[in-house]
């Protein structure tokens, strides 16, 4: 074992020597257990208590970015958390909008506008849904009470009922050309929207 007077000898190599030194007197570890022990000693932990953000939240922003089998996937993950809530109806409704899905969307915007039924958000995506499968007439009346459940104050809502009008106004095989660019408003829980671009037969 090495000594008091070679241990303090040892400072000469500097301050790391020194530690080393301590250490074999003390608990007479050797300098491969002091390698083998060090990744164990020093490695980064993982903080596990941080939580995901919501999937909701998550799914607006996908749908934003016309990420729709990602939205999709995000929103039914957060029934998880929220259950079958009248926003987590609607949200799936207009994911399966974009994927094309028409029956499925319909049925789930329904859903959200029978569950809430003071709301106007499912409403005006329920009438985008319509209008794509060329319910016309219906998709004028929910758009509307859409508008007014929201007292006038969207934008979005506004464009859609505007173009659905146009629609309804004109024959089957006739767009207007003011419409033609135009896309339709998805409306979301806060006020936030996201944008569907309208098929070629609309």
């Amino acid at each position: 074992m090495m000594t008091f007077k070679r241990i303090f000898s040892v400072f000469r190599y500097g301050p790391r020597a020194a530690a080393l030194a301590f250490c074999w007197v003390a608990v007479g570890c050797s300098p491969a257990a002091i390698s083998e022990n060090t990744s164990d000693t020093w490695a980064p932990g993982v903080d596990t208590r941080q939580e995901g953000e919501d999937p909701l939240v998550v799914g607006h922003r996908l749908m934003a970015a016309e990420e729709y089998e990602l939205a999709l996937d995000a929103f039914t993950r957060a029934t998880l958390d929220h259950g079958l809530t009248p926003e987590i109806l609607s949200s799936l409704g207009s994911a399966n909008l974009g994927l094309r899905r028409l029956g499925q969307a319909e049925d789930l915007l329904r859903r959200a506008a029978k569950a809430a039924p003071d709301w106007a958000a499912p409403y005006n995506n329920l009438g985008v849904v319509l209008l794509e499968r060329g319910k016309t007439a219906e998709a004028v009346q929910i758009l509307k009470r859409a508008y007014a459940l929201d007292n006038g104050e969207s934008d979005a809502i506004r464009d859609n009922l505007r173009l659905a009008l146009e629609k309804f106004e004109n024959t089957p095989h006739t767009v207007p050309q003011s419409t033609e660019n135009n896309i339709y408003k998805l409306v979301q829980q806060g006020g936030g929207s996201y944008a569907i671009r309208k098929t070629p037969d609309l």
